[in-house]
């Protein structure tokens, strides 16, 4: 397995939600995968498979695991296309950004996906913005678009910067190209260094095509969550 480098999260390693989505393409789909270091760009991976668990090294190093699992996860009411355009507009990471040129999020990237999550009005602890997902869409794009909001959810990135830990989701559909959906990020709660978090993929209607539950973590005597 190969992540090219345009998906970064952070500057020297992968866009988290995207390997996640490669990680769940191995194993079946609806999955949970833990990152276990940061997973490097434009190098070739090692992939074990082994009881229906999935495990990718580089070198001596434990990248990630994955594992099938049952993503059962209550989606709050839906926004509209239009709320989550004006959430967007508050994004907080068009005023500061730890990872500026990430695939998803990153205000710098004029080829990522251009999901900025801001705070929705009136619905406390939920974040939403607007996505028009692109011809290529594939699941791997979906986990790469579920991926950040829920950590926009949990910290504003200028006090603690969090990264992601797991990421467990299914895609039931996947999304139109070209037509316009809304993605929500919202926090479920907290624990020492851990952050829990949430996140959804929804049609301009406000159906979900996928949903996903995380689990961030706040830098500093980094652990394995």
């Amino acid at each position: 397995m190969i992540v090219p480098g345009r998906y970064n999260g952070p500057p020297r390693s992968a866009n988290g939600g995207y390997v996640c989505g490669l990680v769940a393409g191995l194993v079946g789909g609806e999955a949970e995968v833990t990152l276990r270091a940061p997973p490097p760009l434009d190098r070739e991976l090692e992939v074990a498979e082994a009881d229906g668990r999935v495990e990718v090294h580089d070198g001596r190093t434990l990248v990630a695991t994955g594992e099938r699992a049952s993503v059962e996860v209550e989606v709050p009411a839906p926004v509209s296309v239009a709320e989550a355009a004006e959430a967007s507009a508050r994004y907080a990471g068009f005023a500061h950004h730890a990872y500026p040129t990430c695939f998803t999020c990153g205000p710098d990237r004029t080829d990522g996906l251009g999901i900025y999550a801001g705070p929705v009005a009136g619905r406390e602890g939920l974040v939403a913005s607007p996505w028009t997902p692109p011809a290529d869409v594939a699941p791997e794009l979906v986990w790469a678009a579920l991926d950040c909001p829920s950590g926009w959810a949990v910290d504003d990135f200028q006090r603690e910067g969090v990264l992601l830990g797991r990421l467990a989701a299914r895609v039931d559909r996947l999304p139109a190209a070209g037509e316009p959906h809304v993605v929500l990020g919202w926090r479920v709660g907290e624990e020492g260094r851990k952050r829990y978090a949430a996140s959804a993929l929804l049609t301009a209607d406000g159906e979900a095509l996928a949903r996903s539950r995380s689990t961030w973590i706040v830098p500093g005597r980094m652990k394995t969550p």
